[in-house]
């Protein structure tokens, strides 16, 4: 339990590093804002062509009778409807990182420097091209276990009593440990964690990973709220990575006041 707690607390870490850093929260509320127009730009399209999907996809029903007719394409354009937010949901983190990679590498490089006792970031020894390889096949990855995940769940919800009590609490904490996955992806990348240990050392730590994935995840169901809340789970993941290798973190440093420890990166 006292894992569970640690995690939230680096959600709220995060939170404040960017409050007192605004030229960070500014430069990393970019990436979020260009990810909403895209999804929001989808839904829009599925809301208005979904029930011609529908129909085309299911001709052998073009014969049946009235009301049985409208009932049937009525609940399956709904059906691809939730489907489609819940997979939003699921991996709009993934796709905003993977949009703001260079964005979200100097927030977490800046938030490193700024707790590090000795004031340095881990740096990664691979060209850029290379990184932003390495976060689109990784992220890939993630978009297809999300979207197993999520047809699995709503499936489930189908089940009488067990699929609308049981199955969502399930399903928050999955989205809790996919976005910590994600978000801490930055961070341990750089360090040159590979996806499938960056899976072993979360799975180790799982109550650490929920504490800070699932209260996030619940945040993210309320609209804008993800894209607003981004810079700060960026620099929470941060200090979950570092907590997660042992890393050493200056006592407070979450919490100071902006300075300059180095060079600042050539983004700013």
């Amino acid at each position: 339990m006292r894992d569970l707690g640690a995690g939230f607390g680096h959600l709220l870490q995060g939170q404040r590093w960017v409050a007192r850093h605004g030229k960070s929260y500014g430069f990393g509320l970019l990436p979020g804002l260009i990810t909403l127009v895209l999804y929001a730009a989808a839904l829009v399209a599925l809301a208005l062509w979904g029930a011609d999907f529908v129909g085309w996809a299911t001709p052998f029903a073009d014969d049946w009778s009235s009301p049985w007719l409208g009932l049937f394409r009525g609940f399956l354009t709904a059906v691809l409807f939730a489907l489609a937010l819940l997979l939003a949901v699921l991996t709009f983190t993934a796709v905003t990182l993977l949009i703001g990679q260079p964005f979200y590498e100097s927030l977490s490089e800046r938030v490193d420097r700024d707790v590090s006792p000795d004031g340095t970031a881990p740096e990664s020894e691979l060209p850029l091209w290379r990184d932003l390889w390495i976060s689109a096949r990784d992220s890939l990855r993630l978009l297809v276990r999300a979207a197993v995940w999520g047809v699995l769940l709503f499936a489930l919800g189908f089940i009488p009593v067990v699929g609308q009590t049981v199955v969502p609490v399930i399903g928050f904490f999955v989205t809790g440990f996919f976005l910590t996955e994600e978000l801490t992806s930055v961070a341990l990348q750089r360090r040159g964690v590979q996806m499938r240990d960056r899976l072993t050392l979360l799975r180790s730590r799982k109550m650490l990973v929920w504490g800070y994935g699932t209260p996030l995840g619940l945040a993210f169901l309320v609209p804008f709220v993800a894209v607003f809340l981004m810079p700060g789970a960026v620099a929470g993941a941060t200090l979950l990575a570092r907590e997660l290798l042992g890393e050493e973190t200056r006592a407070g440093a979450e919490t100071a006041p902006e300075v300059s420890p180095g060079p600042a990166p050539t983004s700013y």
